[in-house]
């Protein structure tokens, strides 16, 4: 994924199915972030009726949200790179290719980060330190101080919230682009043996537990000593993290023994997510009791990491079996989607302000905020789409290609050599 929405692939074969994952990924996100309006951990503003009913399938989703998403772009960012090197152009070989995709990639993700700070983030900064009691209204008063560096609020300012992950898959990005030559021999040599040993053996083991044995020890090596921040400079647990799903996802979108791993392991990898999750909702209900015991909270965290691994390959083969399906409603998705993620958490802040005071019940407020979120995202985005200059700040190309589906492509499909599910 990436916001670009496309994926190169080898044949002009497409795989539709990322394509929709990608889509549910982002709009799970945007639910997610709903409801941290309705949870009681600390978040920009809260309803008056917070309560932690949402949060055990909350928890659940939390592990694996965003690992999917660098995920599928890992797989997105291979099939680019190597259109970019090997592709052509008006019928000849492509000349600096790689250059070429590393400024647009650039700009293409500078835009939104920087357009986000300076004005679509401002309003929840604002909504925040306003409920905190620490500035008096007036949003073009605040708007200066939000600028100063010197400044001293109990947040951060200015500030990209949301968008670090837009930060970060720049960052990323750049890597890969570095060492892509390196990577690709790595990809095509000890990467592909990699993945034909995981797919021998019992069906699944091997693959449900090696990719996870490098997060498991990111766990209880760097997590204690470096929390998650998002500030990019100190985050070095949630670097590590994002970093190898991305690469995972880099190294197998064109090994066909993972994705007939994948296809062979999907109902295995689905009763055994769904047992997981079992065990880590008793887990969290019982979390005062789980915290005295060394070995429980020990137990716990190394669950949850697999968990997260295991909901990845679940998902992937759910949607190769299922949703590997084209047509209109995904192309317009596929476009919309990486637009209403720059929009939304902005748009709960202020509706969910909006409401806060007005103590409506629970069940009008949530709907008002879910579905007024849902409806500006779409209603901004059929604005954005149609006015050239503001199509780059939400990460859409200047002008939209004349024959673009809006859709991504991705790997060929790989002839299964295991049928068994």
């Amino acid at each position: 994924m990436n916001p670009e929405n496309t994926l190169l692939a080898q044949n002009s074969s497409r795989r539709h199915d990322l394509d929709w994952l990608r889509v549910i990924a982002f709009g799970l996100l945007i639910l997610y972030h709903v409801g941290m309006f309705y949870v009681t951990w600390d978040w920009h503003v809260k309803s008056p009726h917070a309560s932690r009913f949402l949060e055990p399938a909350m928890v659940l989703v939390n592990p694996w949200r965003l690992a999917l998403l660098f995920f599928i772009s890992g797989v997105a960012l291979r099939f680019a790179l190597d259109k970019a090197r090997y592709g052509t152009q008006n019928g000849t070989q492509r000349k600096n290719g790689i250059a070429a995709f590393a400024r647009a990639r650039f700009v293409r993700l500078f835009l939104p980060i920087a357009f986000g700070m300076l004005v679509l983030v401002v309003p929840q900064s604002y909504f925040e330190l306003l409920t905190k009691g620490e500035i008096e209204p007036g949003y073009w008063r605040f708007y200066p101080a939000y600028l100063d560096l010197e400044q001293h609020f109990s947040i951060i300012t200015p500030t990209w919230n949301h968008l670090w992950y837009v930060v970060y898959l720049l960052i990323y990005t750049l890597l890969i682009v570095a060492v892509s030559p390196w990577l690709g021999r790595l990809a095509a040599g000890r990467g592909e043996r990699l993945f034909a040993w995981l797919l021998r053996g019992p069906t699944g083991l091997r693959l449900f537990v090696v990719p996870a044995l490098p997060f498991i020890a990111y766990r209880f090596v760097l997590a204690p000593h470096f929390p998650t921040t998002h500030a990019l400079v100190d985050d070095w647990a949630n670097h590590a993290n994002n970093l190898t799903v991305l690469l995972l996802g880099y190294l197998a979108a064109k090994s066909p023994f993972f994705w007939q791993a994948i296809a062979a392991a999907r109902v295995r990898a689905l009763t055994t997510t769904l047992a997981f999750a079992a065990l880590l909702t008793v887990a969290y209900l019982n979390a005062g009791w789980v915290r005295q015991n060394d070995v429980l909270i020990t137990a716990f965290h190394t669950l949850r990491t697999l968990y997260a691994w295991l909901a990845i390959l679940t998902l992937l083969g759910l949607a190769q079996r299922w949703l590997d399906r084209p047509g209109p409603l995904l192309a317009y998705l596929s476009g919309a989607i990486f637009p209403c993620y720059i929009l939304h958490q902005t748009l709960i802040v202020v509706i969910g302000y909006a409401l806060a005071g007005m103590r409506l019940p629970v069940a009008a407020e949530a709907g008002i905020v879910t579905g007024g979120t849902v409806a500006g995202c779409l209603v901004l985005y059929e604005t954005i789409r149609r006015v050239g200059p503001l199509r780059p700040l939400f990460g859409l190309p200047w002008r939209k290609p004349e024959h673009s589906s809006g859709q991504a492509a991705a790997p060929v499909r790989p002839r299964r050599r295991v049928t068994s599910t």
